[in-house]
């Protein structure tokens, strides 16, 4: 397992001051098998009744680094591990990850005491004895003011939405942030050892809805105001509920559907009787049956409507459990395109326009609660219920 390092949390204080959160993208408001420990989908960042900041201080140069203290994910340092995510919310303890590309100490956040408490991100975090090690093949120089400074070998990425996190942002620009906490534009690769450009008019301070990006899991930052604003669990609850009492039916077989449970729908567990199931071409509930296929191979990937006769993917729905990936508190109408993760308008177009890092070189839209890439022509459905005939 690897890890990401922060210098200001690690239990609430007795004024419980919050900075704010670190949210995994790719898991619906837990992680497939509960959330352990420091390996959990979020963490929350609370004032430290004492501070634990690391100045900088001599720099090493190691010629047999195989031979030092490099530190795992279990170093005391290490508030927040996070492991590789993937698509499709099947990470779990039984996945095996041959070999991740998550930096062991993969970046920190540091936080000012006073108001607004201003988060800024930095790269690479101290091991036990505070201190900072990149690998031999991690890109590092020293600055004209005589300081080192470097990048882990797969780069922390960060993007900054333009307007904050709202149903009218727009996509920032990735940029990748050093150790000492500047601000570069990408690499021609994400391991190539010459960074790129400084870029001297951003900053590495983290603003509600920022992305963070660290080659094998992506965290979506929330202040505390922002999260003041989302909707609560109990909200997405009664949404869940509302749905429900509307007695949506199968405009076929003419039973009533429901959503499961959020344990359920977090869980991604087994399929119930009426669970919504949806032609996400044309975006009709139905509940489930076995007609329609184009061919036996196709499965459900290639299934004709029985209302319009459109061909698409025939998925069941999942309610978007995860209240921090939310933009608004409207209702759950429109559905991701291909996973069927269910979550408000607003919140779906905003997703289906961010680009997240992919492998070495690609981006692309992914739905938020399994990671999931979006359909290149179609990134989400608009849903059509059919209400009781009584």
């Amino acid at each position: 397992m690897f890890s990401l390092s922060q210098e200001e949390h690690c239990a609430p204080s007795i004024d419980l001051v919050k900075y704010g959160e670190l949210v995994v993208l790719g898991y619906n408001g837990s992680l497939p098998n509960g959330d352990r420990g420091r390996r959990k989908s979020r963490f929350a960042l609370y004032k430290r009744i004492k501070p634990n900041g690391v100045s900088p201080s001599t720099v090493h140069v190691l010629n047999t680094p195989q031979a030092t203290k490099i530190g795992r994910s279990t170093e005391s340092p290490i508030d927040f591990v996070v492991t590789d995510t993937i698509a499709g919310g099947q990470e779990g303890e039984e996945t095996l990850i041959t070999q991740s590309t998550i930096s062991r100490f993969a970046c920190r956040i540091v936080c000012e005491r006073t108001p607004p408490y201003t988060a800024r991100i930095y790269a690479a975090g101290f091991d036990t004895s505070k201190n900072i090690f990149l690998g031999e093949k991690a890109a590092k120089w020293k600055n004209p003011d005589g300081h080192m400074d470097g990048l882990t070998t797969n780069g922390v990425l960060v993007m900054h939405p333009k307007g904050g996190f709202t149903e009218e942002s727009k996509p920032g620009v990735w940029r990748e942030i050093s150790v000492c906490g500047d601000v570069y534009t990408l690499r021609e690769t994400r391991s190539a050892q010459t960074p790129g450009k400084l870029v001297e008019n951003e900053s590495n301070i983290l603003q509600d809805g920022s992305l963070v990006d660290l080659c094998g899991a992506t965290l979506l930052w929330r202040t505390a105001e922002g999260l003041f604003h989302t909707p609560t669990q109990k909200h997405l609850e009664a949404l869940r509920q509302e749905i429900n009492a509307a007695r949506p039916q199968c405009p076929v077989g003419l039973n009533t559907l429901a959503f499961p449970s959020m344990h359920r729908s977090r869980a991604l567990s087994s399929l119930e009787d009426k669970q919504p199931w949806v032609y996400l071409a044309c975006g009709h509930v139905h509940g489930y049956h076995n007609w329609g296929h184009r061919s036996e191979q196709e499965a459900n990937t290639e299934r004709e409507c029985p209302m319009c006769r459109v061909v698409g993917p025939y998925v069941p729905l999942w309610l978007g459990c995860e209240p921090a990936f939310y933009v608004d508190t409207g209702a759950p109408t429109y559905a991701f395109v291909p996973c069927g993760h269910v979550c408000s308008e607003k919140s779906v177009k905003y997703w289906s326009e961010i680009p997240l890092p992919h492998g070495t070189h690609a981006f692309h839209a992914a739905c938020p609660f399994c990671a999931t890439q979006l359909g290149p022509t179609q990134g989400y459905s608009k849903l059509i219920f059919q209400g009781p005939v009584d």
